[in-house]
């Protein structure tokens, strides 16, 4: 089944790149494209997609809060913000209204591809880049090395392979684990390090080991401006 995605940006060749991207690679469908957030607060909860692509700094409404009013109409919908800042504040604002992922538009145009089909299966893809902002910000890496302490060394591997950018199947397939036995390891991470999705765990685990993220940024990308 093709994962359907919406996508929400205010620069016409910019989306009209997206959806073609979109549209030409198999397993992916652009169900809808809006120029703004007005019109995708709009027109969304109709189209119910499996993925936004959103922008951020879209002209009039701004991305944070298209996310904040679109997630209680579309709690299933996963969102991935879609910017040029590194600002660490426009980050953490977009991440606590309800976006699930965040990338820089630089990002190639196979690695956003599966930046979608992780965030679909349940991921919290983010740019290396801004994994590197989210580690900085925190001011007590302690705790979070006292926590880890307590995971089993599957847990560890299973969380190690997570701050890498696998895909949750690739960590099945790298483990030599069923799908299902991956999602009971994340669980176990997420009560033991106390957090409530793969960003929060994925950035304890960068703050004491400092493992990059797999999703890159080189400096051009078909998303550039």
């Amino acid at each position: 089944m093709n994962i359907s995605v919406s996508i929400v940006e205010d620069d016409g060749e910019v989306r009209a790149s997206l959806a073609h991207l979109i549209n030409r690679s198999p397993g992916y469908r652009c169900v809808s494209a809006h120029a703004s957030a007005e019109e995708a607060l709009r027109e969304l909860p109709r189209v119910k997609p499996d993925v936004v692509l959103m922008d951020i700094n879209l002209t009039g409404l701004n991305g944070v809060e298209c996310v904040r009013r679109l997630k209680p109409v579309l709690p299933a919908t996963q969102i991935i913000m879609l910017t040029v800042y590194q600002n660490t504040e426009n980050i953490f604002n977009a991440l606590a209204s309800g976006a699930t992922g965040y990338l820089l538009k630089q990002t190639p145009p196979d690695e956003l591809l599966a930046a979608i089909r992780e965030v679909h299966e349940g991921g919290s893809p983010m740019s290396s880049h801004i994994a590197r902002k989210i580690v900085q910000s925190f001011q007590q890496p302690a705790p979070a090395a006292q926590e880890a302490e307590n995971l089993s060394p599957r847990e560890a591997q299973v969380l190690e392979l997570l701050a890498k950018g696998f895909l949750y199947k690739e960590i099945a397939d790298t483990m030599k684990v069923s799908y299902a036995t991956v999602h009971t390891h994340i669980r176990h991470i997420y009560e033991k390090l106390h957090v409530r999705s793969r960003t929060e765990a994925v950035a304890k685990h960068l703050s004491k080991t400092r493992i990059p993220a797999r999703i890159g940024v080189p400096p051009q990308g078909v998303m550039g401006r």
